[in-house]
């Protein structure tokens, strides 16, 4: 159901479970706009404009976009200089993670004014689990109408809010007709809204799994939910086969969280303004990756059993190597050296590459112990280094001490790599 922005629904009945879906409309463009505005400059949501890096740097994509501009066909994710050839006068904003940081904030705490339960889905959306407030708000759709006009009135910027009676049902509504709107999805409404939609749109279906339901000729989300779910097993797998087939029914039982789970995994990745060409530059890059993913799992007293190291080459082509250890370690000198030894496994030395990434799974907490018949007094030596090391950093900043290796490197293109990393080492602190 689509109303305008003042309209109330009359005879709202809640059901048990009632769910609301936040969605920033083009968080970081609107984010930014916000602010000009607040500073009497242009709003350059009504220009065609977008977040993105330097037009000169290769590793500048589109992250946001104008509907002025999304009239130019330009798409988030493309490079800057394809959206600039589609569009010339396109008005590049450059990121401020900052910002958004604190606009985030800003908005999921009126959300919280609203509901006891609030998890946050991402930087831009979050979910409210509304379920026994109706003694407080006897009409939820007149109490969406209010939450997303204070978030407009009090900070400048306009969100969808999806309603249905679980979160994937209020995620797919709130992608409904944008900006500033509103919209239900109940089971009722599956047959008349969600079923006509092409099956690429269901959540978690991406381009591979709708092609090939698309060759099998399902190409709705309501043929999906019609079909046989042994045909979509045969397809898809067994696991996401049942996934898929139940959200195309509308059935998901995942609670409205309002404290995040233990993460699962650690990882940093870099994709760097110019090529890697050699082993030397791509060790002193995973170096600092793995100091930085090591770092993080000490501060969060875990280990990691496995190591993995991706790499994507200037042709867009992603590779990755993995491997399991038989003892967790959170120790960036092992991480380091079991990156290297995955790296020059999957790297053929003759691609340029782009990327680099590291990243550690399969967790344990710190006090796990391995029973062991020697005492490895190494090991013990590295572990007290990097809890020197992470103190040092926390107390007197990150650029106190760097690990040697990575700053030998004195050239133009070494300085280059060191400035992105210690930002990048910044943004993950």
């Amino acid at each position: 159901m689509l109303m305008a922005a003042g309209e109330i629904r009359k005879e709202c009945v809640y059901l048990d479970r009632i769910i609301f879906h936040v969605d920033v409309n083009s968080a970081f463009l609107s984010w930014e706009a916000a602010r000009r505005v607040q500073n009497g400059e242009e709003d350059i949501r009504l220009i065609p404009s977008a977040i993105g890096g330097d037009r000169e740097k290769r590793t500048g994509v589109i992250l946001a976009k104008s509907i002025p501009a999304k009239r130019y066909n330009i798409k988030t994710g493309e490079p800057v200089a394809m959206a600039l050839r589609k569009c010339p006068q396109l008005y590049l904003a450059k990121p401020d993670f900052v910002l958004y940081e604190r606009s985030s904030k800003a908005f999921m705490d009126i959300c919280r004014k609203y509901s006891p339960v609030v998890e946050k889905y991402s930087i831009d959306e979050c979910f409210l689990d509304m379920s026994g407030t109706m003694h407080l708000y006897p009409d939820y759709y007149a109490i969406a109408i209010q939450i997303k006009n204070e978030i407009r009135d009090t900070l400048g910027f306009t969100v969808n809010i999806g309603i249905g009676p679980n979160k994937l049902l209020a995620k797919m509504a709130s992608d409904f007709e944008k900006p500033d709107k509103i919209h239900t999805l109940f089971l009722d409404e599956l047959k008349d809204k969600l079923w006509p939609m092409p099956v690429g749109e269901l959540f978690l279906v991406g381009y591979a799994t709708s092609e090939r339901l698309r060759k099998a000729n399902i190409t709705t989300i309501g043929e999906l939910a019609g079909t046989d779910l042994g045909r979509i097993q045969a397809l898809v797998g067994v696991k996401f086969g049942i996934q898929i087939h139940e959200y195309a029914n509308g059935i998901d039982d995942t609670p409205v969280l309002d404290r995040p789970d233990p993460p699962k995994g650690y990882s940093n990745s870099i994709t760097l303004e110019e090529d890697v060409k050699t082993i030397e530059s791509a060790n002193r890059i995973l170096l600092a990756l793995s100091d930085s993913v090591a770092s993080r799992m000490r501060a969060d007293n875990v280990k990691a059993f496995c190591i993995s190291v991706t790499i994507r080459d200037n042709n867009f082509k992603d590779k990755s190597r993995q491997t399991k250890l038989h003892e967790p370690t959170d120790i960036t000198s092992e991480i380091y050296e079991i990156s290297r030894r995955l790296f020059s496994e999957v790297w053929d030395r003759k691609t340029p590459l782009r990327l680099l990434g590291v990243s550690l799974s399969d967790l344990a907490t710190e006090n796990y112990e391995q029973q062991s018949l020697f005492f490895d007094q190494d090991r013990v030596r590295e572990e007290k280094l990097d809890r020197t090391i992470d103190n040092l950093r926390q107390k007197f900043g990150i650029d106190t001490i760097t690990r040697g290796s990575l700053y030998q490197s004195n050239t133009n293109v070494g300085k280059k790599y060191k400035a992105q990393l210690k930002n990048k080492a910044q943004d993950d602190h």
